[in-house]
């Protein structure tokens, strides 16, 4: 049986739901107040578990959501950026996918452990969608031709691994400036 769609209110209050739950978890973890973050989204805890029964349940919709808003971004930049701009653009959104991501690491651990298949349905998008502005940037000269889309997204991957810390944002999006800095350099750009 197919689920029934949500009202339009439902939808929103789910949304808003994933959203305050996303900025709770890259700043406290995933032991973030379920009823704070209820009330954070000005709903109360009764809505909260009829859309998300268990933690886990919400930390998938918060991990899909933020691998979704990914490729859309990317797409988006691609439309309505240059090629450089548009990569270095969404090298920095994917610092605030990672902040996340450190938060709910911990129970995506425990996600990935449990066979989720939230892993399977969303592996690969984000490399493709960050392969895509990567090819862009090289085609328009905007970087340099050797560049390797894999190889930069494991560099960027590594930001994750960093210590944790009060300035781990901002250092990261230094780093970020730095790997696009890299990536300009030798690149072949006639025009702009």
């Amino acid at each position: 049986m197919a689920a029934k769609p949500l009202r339009a209110d439902a939808r929103r209050n789910r949304g808003r739901l994933i959203e305050v739950a996303a900025k709770a978890f890259a700043s406290s973890g995933v032991d973030a107040s379920l009823e704070a973050i209820a009330r954070e989204a000005g709903v109360g805890p009764g809505t909260l578990y009829r859309h998300f029964p268990t933690r886990e349940v919400l930390i998938e919709a918060v991990y899909r959501r933020e691998v979704e808003a990914l490729v859309a971004a990317a797409e988006e930049l691609a439309r309505t950026r240059r090629p450089d701009e548009a990569l270095a653009e969404w090298m920095q959104r994917f610092v605030g996918y990672m902040a996340t991501k450190r938060g709910m690491r911990d129970s995506l651990r425990l996600l990935l452990e449990s066979n989720s298949p939230l892993f399977a349905q969303t592996s690969g998008v984000v490399p493709l969608a960050f392969k895509s502005l990567m090819e862009r940037a090289v085609q328009a000269g905007a970087i340099r031709p050797d560049a390797n889309s894999a190889d930069v997204l494991h560099a960027l991957s590594s930001i994750y691994s960093a210590s944790d810390g009060p300035d781990w944002q901002d250092r990261s999006r230094r780093l970020v400036s730095l790997i696009m800095d890299g990536l300009r350099y030798g690149a072949s750009r006639t025009s702009d």
